[in-house]
């Protein structure tokens, strides 16, 4: 779903830019703002939906000089939300407006060298470093300014910039991240995706990263960065509204699958430094001395986000040397807990509205705990209550199922524990620089294991049909074959279980017999060898055993009848990776026996009660 909105012309302008702005409110985001350029030439910034009541009557103040607008639907990554931290943003001068999908990168040294020249910053956020480059380096030319712009510029960006002299354009760009134009007579609307615009065109460019944009209302100029003319083909939509928000997949699930490397993207965002050195949080700002006085740290959630628990366990325990225990939410208040004030109470969920991980962050506060929320939206009851917050950046999860926020969990979780592990001094530095290179590859790394996307298909169309599937792993890997075992069963209704590799002698053998498919996660290097092992007792009874390695290990290819290989990676990495051929597997497995994929029966996406 679209992030920015920009509109050019005068026909449908305070439709398109009040309904852009409104677009995900009911997905759970709060809208941040826009910047409106009237006939007199001034930008005009007007913030939130709720204060937006006269935008309407900007827009429509001289209809036949017609009206150029920008806006933004969600807050901005850096800092908590408020006014000041919301898009669009602008120069001292009200010059430039701004608004910005994705991560600016080496934002800090452009801020420190512009606030070195005197310019003076309202918000947190790293676009804000755009408007005052733009106004630093800006010679009388809109195009060439911003073209220089970019060059100073890293990241991964969509952008829209106006400018007030040059009233009658939209320069836009992009860098992967997505952006569409829509054509229309009169006027041209630009958004981060095709549901934005659906309603008022069907004629598109798709922009391409690197190529720039000059958008006018009656016409589309594309060119690239050193300013050569790109002719762009024109896209034209098919597909309904529905069909648009889903990206042209079938189901939401599929397309949030193949949203995990954006997410991931912008999930850790500038929480990592120009040099891949240090794990950031600007947003926390912690000293050593925070981490000291945390003697424990108890996670609590729910479902796959209790799963994510698991994995950030072994992150924080291995990198950080802090003893951890993870809670179900709905079990912690009734369990007579041991929190206090020495105890740090992590709360992991997507919405930010599961009703039983609220309420044991509020019994965790009561018994003295500080708390900090991992979460994706912004504004929500557990982000309003924590104390803290870090934000995974996955967008609108519409799947009931959930995906592309587990693996965002994931990310925050490891990040976090890197972050730990260096203010107390227990990880080591050349570890924790494995680990964030890792974790800036990882984007990379996801696509290419979309191309085992075939294989999870013939998998499940021949074994989709058994009664009974098991997973196995050992250490992080049983945590993720827990997570692979939930997919499986709540949209398939596959009964679907998971076990510690070295639990099956301990009853659940009984349960393997010819022909019971068993996914094993062989991913760890520290037990690979005991994992075999138990590949091998479940063989030993028949099993069809499905083996998830990494690239390079051939020694479990001989003892499965399928090997799924996920690209070579730091074992801390492993987890995020191998997760996501479980999620294709359980996708097409749900589509194999007919079940409705976004809707299984009896769930809801947000579990607002106890």
């Amino acid at each position: 779903m679209c992030g920015i909105v920009g509109y050019i012309g005068f026909n449908q302008a305070a439709d398109f830019l009040l309904d852009g702005m409104a677009k995900l409110e009911y997905r759970g985001y709060d809208s941040a703002g826009i910047a409106v350029i009237g006939a007199n030439n001034v930008i005009k910034i007007q913030k939130k939906v709720g204060r937006l009541a006269n935008l309407e009557a900007i827009v429509k103040q001289d209809p036949n000089e017609g009206v150029v607008g920008i806006g933004h639907t969600r807050w901005a990554t850096h800092g908590r939300p408020s006014d000041m931290n919301s898009h669009p943003h602008a120069d001292e001068n009200m010059k430039f407006a701004v608004v910005h999908n994705g991560i600016i990168e080496n934002y800090m040294p452009l801020k420190e060298e512009l606030l070195q020249k005197g310019y003076h910053f309202k918000s947190e956020t790293d676009t804000e470093v755009i408007a005052h480059l733009l106004a630093d380096m800006y010679d009388g030319n809109f195009e060439g300014t911003v073209r220089r712009m970019l060059d100073r510029v890293d990241g991964a960006y969509a952008l829209e910039i106006i400018c007030a002299d040059e009233p009658d354009k939209i320069i836009c760009t992009k860098k992967e991240n997505p952006l569409v134009i829509g054509l229309g007579k009169g006027e041209n609307f630009v958004a981060s995706d095709i549901p934005a615009i659906i309603n008022y065109t069907r004629d598109t460019y798709i922009l391409s990263d690197g190529e720039i944009a000059i958008v006018t209302k009656d016409s589309v100029s594309v060119s690239d960065r050193a300013g050569n003319p790109i002719n762009k083909k024109v896209f034209h939509v098919i597909w309904n509204a529905e069909a648009a928000e889903k990206g042209g997949y079938e189901h939401f699930m599929l397309k949030e699958i193949h949203d995990q490397p954006k997410a991931v993207r912008d999930t850790f965002g500038t929480h990592i430094s120009e040099d891949m050195s240090q794990a950031l949080f600007s947003e926390l700002n912690w000293e050593a001395s925070d981490v000291d006085s945390i003697k424990n740290i108890l996670i609590v959630a729910c479902g796959t986000a209790y799963h994510a628990g698991l994995v950030t366990k072994k992150y924080i325990e291995s990198l950080a040397r802090i003893p951890v225990n993870v809670e179900i939410a709905s079990e912690y208040r009734y369990s007579n807990p041991l929190t206090d004030s020495s105890t740090l109470c992590i709360v992991i969920s997507q919405s930010g509205e599961t009703s039983d991980t609220l309420a044991a962050l509020k019994e965790a506060k009561r018994l003295g705990a500080r708390s900090l929320a991992i979460t994706n939206v912004v504004g929500s009851s557990i982000s309003r209550e924590a104390d803290q917050i870090v934000y995974t950046w996955a967008g609108p999860e519409i799947s009931v199922a959930s995906t592309k926020a587990y693996t965002t969990q994931l990310v925050a979780g490891l990040l976090f524990a890197v972050y730990l592990g260096q203010l107390n001094g227990k990880l080591d530095a050349a570890l924790a620089k494995d680990i964030l290179i890792g974790i800036h590859e990882l984007p990379e790394l996801i696509h290419t294991i979309f191309e085992v996307d075939e294989d999870m298909k013939a998998f499940a169309k021949h074994y989709g049909f058994k009664t009974d599937v098991f997973f196995l792993g050992r250490s992080i890997d049983y945590a993720v074959a827990m997570e692979g075992a939930l997919k499986l069963k709540e949209i398939s209704y596959i009964h679907a279980e998971a076990y510690a590799g070295g639990e099956l002698k301990h009853g659940t053998l009984a349960l393997i017999e010819e022909g019971v498919p068993v996914i094993a996660l062989a991913t760890q290097e520290d037990v690979f060898d005991k994992m075999i092992s138990n590949i091998r007792e479940v063989k030993a009874r028949e099993a069809v055993v499905i083996g998830i390695g990494m690239k390079g290990d051939e020694e479990i290819a001989k003892h499965v009848d399928h090997t799924i290989y996920i690209p070579r990676a730091n074992k801390f990495i492993a987890p995020i990776l191998a997760v996501v051929p479980l999620q294709l597997l359980a996708y097409y497995a749900a589509i194999t026996r007919g079940a409705d994929v976004d809707k299984p029966r009896n769930l809801a996406k947000s579990v607002t009660v106890e």
